[in-house]
């Protein structure tokens, strides 16, 4: 039994390599945005229930397995967008190194919209707190926006400076 506990376990550690090598400075905002997730939808369900007790007779609060299918459905949404991004990347990159310029990176985009997702999650997280009723404390939610509204920013082709 031991033996197949420690070829999972090297089987786990391969993929996980392998994801990193080939994701490359992806990886690990990709690891964090999974966790966000996660932490997210939990964090829903146990708002929503935390509102249904408060609510008894109000059938407008309280968990909903369609609210919870459309909130997995965003979930996957997110993850299209950020293959759409690097794939973005790719083109661009590759083009660019085509062409005989070198870039120091293999993602750019993706890794501004992985980010932008991971903010957007925090954001939601600390709602859900705040909705089961923990006391958040209002600087951080504002500073975790604030940070958001920089990365939406740094990815908006208008702020891009002109060349000279």
């Amino acid at each position: 039994m031991r033996g197949a506990y420690l070829t999972g376990q090297g089987a786990v550690s391969a993929i996980v390599a392998w994801l990193s090598l080939k994701l490359g400075n992806l990886f690990a905002p990709l690891v964090i945005l999974a966790l966000m997730m996660v932490i997210d939808y939990i964090t829903g369900m146990l708002a929503s229930k935390a509102e249904a007790i408060q609510h008894p007779d109000d059938s407008n609060y309280g968990w909903s397995s369609k609210k919870g299918v459309l909130g997995i459905l965003k979930k996957v949404a997110y993850l299209a967008v950020i293959v759409v991004a690097v794939c973005l990347d790719h083109v661009l990159i590759s083009s660019v190194t085509h062409m005989g310029i070198q870039v120091p990176t293999n993602v750019i985009f993706g890794l501004i919209v992985t980010v932008w997702f991971i903010l957007n999650e925090m954001l939601s997280i600390i709602e859900n707190a705040g909705r089961m009723g923990a006391d958040v404390p209002d600087w951080l939610a504002r500073y975790v926006a604030v940070i958001k509204g920089r990365v939406d920013k740094k990815g908006d082709p208008e702020e891009v400076p002109p060349d000279e």
